[in-house]
């Protein structure tokens, strides 16, 4: 299924890919996910998140925005960040991007504790790394089952209907 499946009025979580192909346009799938954040702007949707998803997403456009510093490129963009952190300071979109969400319609969940054991014990049931396992485990807890994602990894989670971009 896709987000345009989606019915107006049902719950959905917001995977990180989601997020990071919305601030960041992705050429393929960043108007399907602009649509379903409008969507969400709208009240036509409840969007949630949470704050381990956001800091997925701050990391990812930092480095994404930081492989586009002149002469920079792709490769090891972590390791030169590290060596040159004045060069964080000129960063600005993984911020714009972190601000732009808490100030949206999309409600954020926190991550208690006990999540992050029951996010264990879910990677080793259902092959999960761990962040998408407390992905799961958030869900569950706060009784959603609809997960806007690119990942399939999701497919293989007894509860969880994934909705793709495409």
């Amino acid at each position: 299924m896709t987000f345009i499946d989606l019915v107006v009025g049902q719950a959905v979580f917001l995977d990180a890919n989601t997020l990071v192909y919305h601030f960041q346009p992705h050429p393929v799938f960043g108007a399907a996910c602009n649509q379903l954040i409008t969507r969400i702007e709208q009240q036509e949707l409840k969007g949630f998140t949470s704050t381990h998803i956001l800091t997925e997403v701050a990391h990812r456009l930092m480095m994404l925005e930081g492989s586009t510093l002149p002469g920079w490129g792709a490769a090891k963009v972590r390791q030169r960040l590290q060596r040159q952190p004045s060069a964080i300071q000129n960063l600005t979109q993984f911020r714009t991007a972190i601000d732009s969400a808490l100030n949206s319609s999309i409600q954020i969940l926190t991550v208690a504790p006990l999540l992050v054991l029951a996010a264990a014990a879910i990677s080793q049931t259902a092959g999960l790394l761990s962040n998408d396992a407390l992905v799961v485990a958030l869900m569950q807890f706060n009784g959603l089952a609809n997960l806007a994602s690119h990942d399939a990894d999701f497919d293989r989670v007894p509860g969880i209907i994934r909705y793709a971009p495409a």
